[in-house]
């Protein structure tokens, strides 16, 4: 674990506009930077970030947060890994919290393991252009498969002498330990035949690499003549490379993907490389073998909808279908795309311009009933019990989608495209749910109950009400709790005759202090339970430490939080999008009259209690028998109103 120390350094050193600055292009706009939109496609900016308060908003999707949300939502790192990154960036030393003897050597096993797979990566790279044998070999291959040097440059590919120690003694006379090369699968050591030998001696290479951007482990292509070796060879299990867990080039492609909100599935490594290079860049490889469930749930991270791409003449569009009922059961869309006869996805994009390359796969990707009906039909045309097997097997796959209105769109497709009655192929969907679930849990195949959109009752108006005026005051909280102002206020004193008489007086006191004693002296509790939490813990640390510490507020609520603060945070901001004042139109800043928004925001929550109890009041006059102490109740609440409602009116 990173020690709290650390995580402080980070984000007091770490700058917001110096982070993003490496990921989108930011143009100053007054105090703050904007840029487009790095989640989704747009022309014009939406993306705003706040240096004075070390934010940044994308209006466009709604996301938001500081500096460490940033990284986990662009670059999908975890939080220990976006805190290293940081760390890495800034030159600080990171320092752990204790551990256990154990964690403490796994973590260093793993540490050294990926600095011997990084300097493998750039062995095999100088290898592969700085070497008469890496030039006339390996660059030559990539060259004819038609990849430029950018592409092999992108994805980090080289090539590994035919020399059988050539890696193995280069790293060791740098230092790098022969026990984790073996470890790694670099390097095979058999004490019998003493010197240890290169893995992958003779062949040109692809790294692999993680969602974060490490060098996790190899894939090999030999191109020597030696048919007794694999054509391809990748790395062995080990501690920082699990094959069920990788996807080849979903480091270069998550950006695209989550962007895209789609992800093409292939099975080679040069597939992958060829669609990028065509300008499809959302794409990933299972690199030759059957999808997993964590490979599913890497993916289902950028986005829920997957088109899985086959060869034209691919043998095994059989056996692929159990990964499309895996990528069903996690709840993703899933459409199949089948290249024409004698292409697969290097050669087709290879040949073809982006424009054509896209329109194909708009056009020729199918739902996997579709699919699976055109793979599976065609020799059951005249053999009722084979197609009723196959039908059965369709209703299988729609039986794994977790989403029961999804499962009667596609039993009512079935049945179209089937030609069979919906009664029965709904029976045997219910069969199969029945089948597949736990003996000890009861299977609800019926749907949780859907939130019906229907015209808002006087109720429903009014818990928006309160929603909006609580969040108001979270809003003026967070922006302006620390600010000094002078607030024009109205108290009752005794004039000479004696009588009440409302009199103005100024004061002058902090947003906090101002919305605090108000709330308090009326004994007024926030309803939304998390704008409470929330109103508590920023007075607490406002009379506590008398600023505003947003990157404690982002690291104590979670993400679908974290944006409404953000959004509140940045609410000035999204007019600098508009460049109103090239236009000559300038916008009144929030900050110009602080003290009229807090007071009419007060009175305004005021009133709207007063309201709920006068109703309160008035329903309890028809159902209890003391009414004439209730309508006294109420007039005195009415008459309250009126105070609150013609000091509401006086406030500009």
């Amino acid at each position: 674990m990173i020690s709290k120390s650390t995580i402080d350094q980070v984000y007091e050193i770490a700058r917001v506009e110096e982070v993003i600055g490496d990921f989108v292009k930011l143009k100053k706009s007054g105090a703050n930077y904007k840029g487009l939109s790095p989640f989704s496609q747009e022309r014009t900016p939406s993306f705003m970030v706040s240096p004075v308060k070390q934010i940044w908003k994308d209006f466009s999707s709604g996301k938001g947060g500081n500096v460490v949300a940033f990284l986990m939502e662009h670059e999908q790192f975890s939080y220990p890994e976006a805190i290293r990154y940081l760390a890495q960036k800034y030159n600080i030393e990171i320092e752990e919290t204790q551990q256990t003897d154990a964690e403490k050597a796994l973590r260093s096993q793993q540490e050294s393991m990926y600095m011997v797979a990084q300097y493998a990566a750039e062995f095999f790279q100088q290898q592969l252009v700085d070497t008469e044998e890496g030039k006339a070999i390996g660059l030559s291959y990539f060259k004819e498969r038609g990849f430029t040097e950018a592409s092999i440059q992108h994805f980090g590919l080289g090539y590994s002498p035919n020399q059988k120690d050539a890696l193995t003694a280069a790293a060791q006379k740098q230092g790098y330990k022969l026990d984790f090369l073996a470890q790694t699968g670099l390097s095979l050591v058999n004490p019998e035949r003493g010197t240890p030998i290169d893995r992958f001696r003779g062949r040109v290479m692809f790294p692999i690499r993680s969602l974060s951007g490490r060098i996790q482990g190899f894939g090999g292509r030999i191109l020597g003549a030696n048919s007794k070796a694999a054509k391809y060879l990748n790395s062995p299990e080990s501690p920082i490379y699990h094959k069920s867990k990788v996807l080849y080039g979903l480091f270069e492609s998550k950006k695209s993907i989550a962007t895209t909100d789609c992800c093409y599935i292939v099975e080679g490594y040069t597939d992958v490389i060829q669609m990028h290079q065509s300008g499809v860049t959302n794409v990933v490889s299972a690199s030759g073998t059957a999808l997993t469930v964590e490979q599913i749930r890497m993916i289902r991270r950028l986005t829920s909808n997957v088109v899985v791409l086959f060869d034209g003449d691919a043998a095994g569009l059989r056996a692929s279908l159990r990964g499309i009922d895996l990528i069903l059961e996690a709840g993703m869309n899933v459409k199949v795309c089948v290249f024409p006869e004698g292409e697969d996805p290097d050669s087709f994009c290879k040949a073809r311009p982006i424009e054509e390359i896209e329109t194909y796969l708009k056009e020729q990707a199918k739902d996997f009933i579709q699919f699976k009906a055109a793979l599976l039909l065609e020799d059951t045309v005249q053999d009722p019990s084979a197609k009723a097997a196959v039908v059965r097997e369709i209703v299988a796959s729609i039986a794994k989608i977790p989403d029961a209105i999804a499962r009667e769109l596609y039993v009512q497709r079935c049945a179209s495209l089937l030609e069979v009655s919906e009664n029965v192929l709904f029976s045997t969907l219910a069969q199969l749910r029945a089948q597949g679930a736990p003996k000890s849990v009861k299977r609800e195949d019926t749907p949780p109950p859907m939130e019906v959109v229907a015209p808002k009752s006087k109720e429903q108006l009014s818990l928006n009400r309160s929603y909006e005026l609580e969040r108001q005051i979270i809003s003026l909280l967070l922006q302006f709790g620390n600010k000094q102002v002078d607030f024009e206020e109205v108290i009752l004193v005794k004039n000479k005759a004696g009588a009440l008489e409302e009199k103005p007086r100024t004061i002058s006191a902090k947003v906090y202090e101002k919305i605090f004693l108000d709330l308090q002296q009326d004994e007024i509790e926030f309803t939304n339970e998390n704008f409470r939490s929330l109103y508590g813990a920023l007075i607490q640390m406002f009379q506590k430490e008398g600023v505003l510490q947003t990157d404690r507020l982002f690291a104590e609520n979670d993400e679908a939080f974290n944006a409404v603060i953000s959004d509140l945070l940045m609410a000035d901001e999204r007019y600098q999008l508009h460049d109103w004042e090239r236009k000559n139109i300038y916008v009144k800043s929030s900050d110009s009259d602080v003290a009229r928004q807090v007071n009419e925001t007060i009175l305004s929550l005021r009133r709207y209690l007063i309201d709920q109890k006068i109703k309160e009041l008035q329903e309890r006059t028809t159902e209890e028998a003391a009414a004439q102490e209730y309508l006294e109740d109420i007039k005195s609440y009415l008459t309250l109103r009126s105070l609150v409602t013609k000091r509401l009116d006086r406030v500009f």
